[in-house]
């Protein structure tokens, strides 16, 4: 009797992946938002060391592989990464572990904490089955070091702004920092031009006397698709203020996706197959409410 030959396609969700050489895999492990400890690498360390050929891959999605694991390995190893507080991550057709930069706590660029906003998003979606694979990317402001319109659906940090003229002393810091010529001076006065702003919040960074205010913000764009078919993520709805509301838009874009999509079919290529006014409608009722 021929031998019963694991069920390696179980083992995709648990993100180990087939190599090239015959027996073994790599394993993707889940990196929030691009953050590990110390504990957590030096486990990684002593894991790609014992059980793999000692290196690991850094991907372009903030991710580490341990490549060279061998299948007979499998639970042993996820047992001595959970030991350090490390968790495999998915692969297949299903929400990919959340990618941020580093955002408001370290980067004095950043509008949003995206690291707390990816742990968010990834206790919500994380692993979600789905129709293809769905990417999150959160990025800290409009510098978009994260590519935020490269994924499914990305997260840009920004500022709803307010001026104080009673405070300006019209030195014209503001108008020299805003990059896209919505700020200028006229007669020693700042005009503004709303319909330029872009929610970058320069303005409030640069100004020093707090003349200018900012109310952080999410801008959100839909349908972003980078491989062999290339796509820029779309923003279909005004700044979004508050959390509550980001999630409902969340919610609803993923459901659309599980609703809609076809096997195997992405989220981009679903929107131009159907359409995109019902989606819209869709994204702009959840964003009202």
């Amino acid at each position: 009797m021929a031998e019963k030959k694991p069920d390696y396609s179980a083992l995709k969700k648990g993100g180990f992946m087939r190599q090239k050489q015959k027996g073994y895999f790599s394993l993707r492990l889940q990196v929030v938002g691009g953050n590990l400890t110390a504990e957590n690498i030096r486990t990684v360390s002593e894991v790609a060391d014992k059980y793999g050929k000692g290196y690991v891959h850094m991907t372009s999605r903030q991710g580490i592989e341990i490549p060279f694991i061998r299948f007979g390995d499998i639970e042993e190893v996820k047992e001595k990464l959970a030991e350090g507080g490390v968790k495999p991550g998915v692969c297949g057709p299903r929400v990919r572990t959340v990618t941020a930069c580093q955002g408001a706590a370290v980067c004095p660029s950043g509008c949003i904490d995206t690291y707390a906003l990816a742990k968010e998003l990834d206790e919500h979606y994380f692993g979600r089955d789905l129709p293809h694979k769905f990417k999150f990317g959160v990025t800290g402001c409009q510098n978009n070091c994260l590519k935020a319109e490269e994924n499914d659906l990305g997260i840009k940090g920004g500022m709803v702004v307010n001026y104080k003229e009673e405070a300006c002393i019209q030195c014209g810091v503001c108008a020299k920092a805003c990059r896209e010529n919505a700020l200028s001076m006229k007669d020693g006065k700042v005009v503004i031009d709303r319909g330029k702003c872009n929610h970058c919040g320069r303005c409030v960074k640069s100004c020093p006397t707090d003349a200018w205010e900012g109310e952080s913000g999410y801008l959100v764009s839909f349908g972003g698709l980078f491989g062999n078919k290339i796509y820029q993520g779309e923003t279909l709805l005004p700044i979004i203020r508050d959390k509550d509301t980001l999630l409902r838009v969340a919610d609803a874009a993923i459901g659309f996706f599980e609703k809609n999509a076809r096997l195997g079919e992405r989220f981009r290529l679903m929107l131009q197959r159907i359409g995109e006014d019902e989606f819209r409608r869709v994204i702009t009722e959840a964003y009202h409410g």
